[in-house]
């Protein structure tokens, strides 16, 4: 029990400042070399609670897959929206995931009254908000968004592994893994992959000068 009170402090506290739909946001995927960025929004009922939301980087694969669905059952309000790679070399992948957190806000079926965040400034809305480092390990409500991110992230690359089976994505998720490298270095560059990234620029630069 102690767990679950810690990870409903902040929204204890802002519910007893007068806030009741309060909205969870997190992303999954800055850190890959390939595919979008998925974010999400949740607004939990705290009438009805989930046992053992944390963080999805804390979790295995089936406890996150588990509480997937159950936060899809027994949330009040849930949004899910990706920002695709081709964004992220334009605008960057800081601006790619608040532009996603905030879109995922903007899609939720009910409008919160208040925002935590995993440790991001949503500066284009009018909600309050309050931007937690950590905040998927300290909060329920982000910890649920960081959950339907990363399981919806996964699946998708998943799916592109299916169309690049060469990089191994199923494994690796597009991240900067040693085999994701070395796949880079020998198949090249696809469209999938984020070309303002420094390890698929060096390959495309290598690539640019053999041929020279």
């Amino acid at each position: 029990m102690k767990e679950l009170v810690n990870l409903y402090k902040y929204e204890e506290e802002y519910k007893n400042k007068g806030y009741n739909l309060i909205a969870g946001c997190d992303e999954a995927g800055r850190g890959p070399l390939a595919g979008p960025v998925f974010c999400a929004a949740v607004i939990l009922d705290h009438n009805n609670p989930i046992e053992g939301l944390n963080d999805s980087k804390q979790l295995s694969e089936k406890k996150r897959n588990q509480l997937y669905y159950e936060i899809k059952e027994k949330a009040l309000a849930y949004s899910v929206v990706s920002i695709d790679n081709e964004t992220i070399d334009k605008i960057n992948i800081l601006e790619s995931s608040r532009l996603g957190m905030e879109k995922a806000v903007e899609s939720l079926k009910i409008k919160p009254d208040f925002i935590l965040t995993d440790y991001m400034n949503l500066i284009h809305q009018n909600i309050p908000y309050l931007s937690l480092a950590h905040g998927d390990a300290l909060s329920a409500t982000i910890g649920a968004a960081s959950i339907l991110a990363k399981v919806e992230r996964d699946r998708y690359m998943d799916e592109l592994d299916k169309l690049y089976p060469e990089y191994n994505f199923k494994k690796n998720k597009g991240y900067p893994t040693k085999d994701h490298i070395e796949a880079l270095k020998k198949y090249g560059v696809t469209s999938v992959h984020r070309k303002s990234y420094k390890p698929v620029k060096e390959v495309m630069n290598s690539q640019l000068s053999l041929d020279i």
